[in-house]
């Protein structure tokens, strides 16, 4: 059964950092690109970033470009989202995502929710003083 689950969200002060890992399990993690997405309450999901297989290419959604930067360690299949300068507006419910298998190494999807077949179940990000 393909899982994933996200784990380091918590309460951060405007201008802090925080590092969410998703660790992934019952499926060939590197064939598969992982995405990062968050939903804040109201609103729509919004695609944050995802990284090619390989790890060698990745995208950004326009809110985060510059601050966070999407990482994955092929050997421990887990996927990390550092988030650098966090504002208020980053708060939300995020969530890692698994497309694939994918055998070009180097495709990276657009950030289009429903093309992501594997969820897991969130972890929450409040940035607030």
């Amino acid at each position: 059964q393909s899982q994933l689950a996200e784990t380091g969200g918590g309460l951060v002060q405007p201008g802090g950092s925080l590092r969410l890992s998703c660790a992934a399990s019952g499926f060939t993690f590197n064939n598969y690109v992982i995405g990062w997405f968050r939903q804040a309450p109201g609103k729509e999901r919004e695609g944050v970033a995802c990284i090619s297989s390989s790890g060698l290419r990745t995208r950004y959604g326009d809110a985060v470009k510059g601050r966070f930067t999407i990482s994955r360690d092929n050997a421990r299949n887990t996927v990390f989202l550092q988030m650098n300068s966090l504002k208020a507006e980053d708060t939300a419910v995020y969530y890692c995502a698994a497309t694939g298998p994918h055998y070009n190494s180097e495709y990276v999807p657009s950030l289009y929710a429903p093309g992501f077949g594997v969820w897991g179940q969130g972890t929450q990000v409040a940035v607030s003083s």
